[in-house]
């Protein structure tokens, strides 16, 4: 299994890095909209669609995520950004607490298809972020790979209070705050070092945070991302749970689905890009 997780993730890394730094736009475009209709199609078997309407879903959402894509005016998309952000505030983060509904009914296909939505303004936010600077983009998804990674440490040395024992049992409130910490520290540290020794740091979303607004602010935008990394990656593990299985799909070897690689950014994406629309 490390084997093959080995495997897929040098061949991701082969792929996404001359696509994301050769900053060639048609090149990263159909790369994100494959990766879109793998995450509807995805997201419609976690949401009890057959194998056949599941496919069909992400044949669709791809071609819109394409027509939108190159129609969409920036006021239309900055609307997008803020109404997923108000779902993930308003709808999603309370049912981690009151729990999803059936998979049958029409509960079920309502929040189907606002969490579709949020998936595509996530995906959205990646072209918006990318067409600021391949920089900027990876230093927002940089932010939830150091919160994920300090709160797997930290909550491996000490986790004792669990966050949410029905959903994902490994997770504790001690993890949590450790990955706070270590997104606060890092962010801090470039910032700093943005303007001592590696200027190249001032393209990056904790550098213009703070050069726009200030310590306080900074600091408080980064402990709500690393807030909406955690309901994004609990969120789509109660999804998995309801629908009985592991994985959402089998698509990355040893990784499980793409939407198991970016449950924790959906919701800081759009989030960040909204931020960004104001600095």
């Amino acid at each position: 299994m490390l084997k093959t997780r080995i495997i897929t993730a040098l061949v991701l890394l082969a792929v996404l890095l001359p696509v994301l730094f050769f900053n060639y736009f048609p090149a990263f475009a159909l790369v994100v909209t494959l990766f879109v209709g793998a995450a509807v199609w995805e997201g419609a078997r976690l949401f009890g669609l057959t194998e056949g309407k599941a496919g069909a879903a992400g044949l669709v959402g791809a071609g819109l995520f394409v027509l939108l894509m190159y129609t969409a005016k920036p006021g239309s998309v900055n609307a997008l950004y803020g109404v997923a952000a108000l779902l993930w505030i308003i709808r999603y983060a309370p049912t981690l607490g009151l729990g999803l509904p059936p998979l049958k009914g029409a509960a079920n296909w309502s929040l189907a298809i606002t969490f579709t939505f949020a998936v595509f303004a996530a995906f959205f936010a990646i072209v918006g972020l990318f067409l600021h600077s391949p920089l900027y983009l990876l230093s927002v998804m940089v932010l939830v790979w150091i919160a994920d990674i300090g709160a797997y440490f930290s909550g491996k040395a000490f986790g004792k209070r669990k966050l949410a024992p029905s959903i994902s049992p490994g997770k504790s409130w001690e993890g949590a705050i450790g990955g706070a910490i270590a997104v606060l520290v890092i962010a801090s540290l470039s910032v700093f070092l943005a303007d001592a020794a590696a200027p190249w740091l001032q393209d990056t979303f904790a550098y213009k945070l703070h050069a726009r607004f200030g310590w306080a602010l900074t600091l408080l935008v980064l402990l709500v991302i690393v807030m909406f990394s955690v309901i994004g990656d609990l969120f789509e593990s109660a999804l998995k749970r309801r629908a009985g299985i592991k994985d959402s799909s089998q698509l990355l070897p040893g990784h499980g689905g793409v939407l198991d690689r970016v449950d924790a950014l959906i919701p800081v994406l759009p989030m960040a890009a909204l931020v960004t629309s104001w600095l």
